[in-house]
């Protein structure tokens, strides 16, 4: 019995030289779930007092719920406990494993290859963090917003801190294939190297939050300031990357390794793209600019979705045909970087929810629980699942303890 339960929630230990930043990524996609149940709440949950639902609103709903909203939102609540509870797991759990990973050569030599960029996975997990230690306190503890304007200034520094690291991991490979002008391109045949604008856009997203939520005139200024600070950069970083990644694919080919890469703009769309609503937010409740009118969402949220419906779409095609999904998520392939295929799933549910509320209802294109309204939402459900199932397809195959084999047993031996 015990050996069942460490294969099924025990974790590999003492990876060494094995071990490699991308396994981050197995984190990030928890936490990433945890914030996807939270907009479940956020968009179904009536919260008219606030800008995000509460713990308050939870309770003010739940007094008059039938039993079907009930269980449903107690069923969304457990889920956001559920993955938080993986994400802070894998996460202490990589930075064992990382800070061990560091002694050995292999990590020296990772710093002096294209693959250095792996090591951006700390600072875009610690991102997450972040975000999910916030939902979670403001769907779980009561009272929370009413001291909320003292919190974000402490969130507002957590996340530049995240910055400042990821900033200086950033400069410190970056500026090493400057110097020594090492830089691979033969082998830059996927979109790997735009982890590095995933990383400033989760710190982007971060700091934009109170820009949307605060009503103080100083927090706003900060926030937006700060957050277009990373959207900058992950735009003077992504679109280069980009382009370099795909003259190296036209080149070379695709490295099937890396293939979940292609769908990495999935996500960065959606943080930039929620950066910019938390800003045009900030702006027009703290400035007086007409920036939240409903046509202007539904122009934003529209864009940034069919934009994303291309890479997705693009990128299905060419994964299914290189036989991707068949050999690293299905066959017998093994490879971290595969956790990349979690957050574009993940990416994708959030902002399409946001496409579906912001975009749609607040334009009275559909009214909300209505057929329209669930006809559009169960592409999305569709989509969390799959994603869902393969975030624990991907643990069985690469974190979870391998199942002991017992040694042969020699039929002349045992007479």
């Amino acid at each position: 019995m015990l050996n069942v339960a460490q294969r099924w929630f025990g974790l590999r230990r003492d990876l060494g030289e094995r071990y490699s930043p991308l396994y981050f990524l197995a984190s990030l996609g928890n936490g990433g779930m945890a914030v996807a149940f939270f907009i479940y709440l956020n968009f179904m949950v009536p919260h008219p007092q606030t800008p995000i639902v509460t713990f308050d609103s939870i309770a003010a709903f739940l007094s008059g719920a039938g039993g079907v909203q009930s269980f449903l939102v107690f069923l969304g609540m457990a889920a956001i406990l559920f993955f938080a509870f993986r994400h802070l797991r894998l996460l202490f759990w990589n930075l064992r494993e990382y800070a061990a990973f560091r002694r050995t050569p292999a990590y020296e030599r990772m710093l002096n290859n294209n693959s250095a960029v792996a090591t951006m996975a700390l600072p875009l997990t610690l991102g997450m963090t972040v975000n999910v230690l916030f939902a979670t306190g403001a769907v779980f503890v009561p009272g929370l917003w009413n001291i909320v304007e003292y919190l974000f200034p402490f969130s507002l520094t957590a996340l530049l801190l995240v910055g400042i690291l990821a900033l200086r991991i950033f400069m410190n490979y970056f500026g090493r294939m400057l110097m020594a002008g090492n830089f691979d391109y033969d082998k830059n045949n996927s979109f790997s190297q735009l982890q590095a604008a995933m990383a400033f856009s989760m710190v982007a997203v971060g700091l934009a939050a109170p820009a949307a939520m605060s009503g103080n005139k100083i927090t706003i200024t900060v926030s937006i300031l700060a957050a277009m600070l990373f959207l900058g950069a992950a735009v003077l970083i992504g679109l280069p990357k980009m382009i370099l990644g795909l003259r190296g694919m036209l080149l070379n080919g695709l490295n099937l390794e890396a293939g979940a890469s292609l769908w990495i703009p999935i996500p960065i769309l959606t943080l930039a793209g929620i950066a910019l609503l938390r800003i045009s937010h900030g702006l027009h409740h703290g400035f007086g600019l007409h920036t939240t009118e409903p046509g202007m969402m539904f122009l934003l949220t529209g864009s940034i979705l069919m934009l994303q419906l291309n890479f997705a779409v693009g990128g299905f095609i060419v994964l299914h045909k290189v036989g991707y999904f068949r050999t690293y998520l299905m066959g017998e392939g093994r490879s971290p970087a595969s956790y990349a295929l979690i957050c574009p799933g993940v990416a994708l549910f959030v902002f399409g929810m946001f496409f579906l509320h912001v975009g749609l209802v607040q334009n009275g294109v559909v009214d909300k629980f209505s057929f329209g309204y669930y006809a559009v939402l169960a592409p999305l459900v569709a989509i969390q699942i799959v994603t869902i199932a393969s975030i624990f397809q991907l643990d069985s195959k690469l974190i979870r303890p391998e199942a002991e084999v017992a040694p042969a047993v020699d039929p002349v031996a045992a007479r």
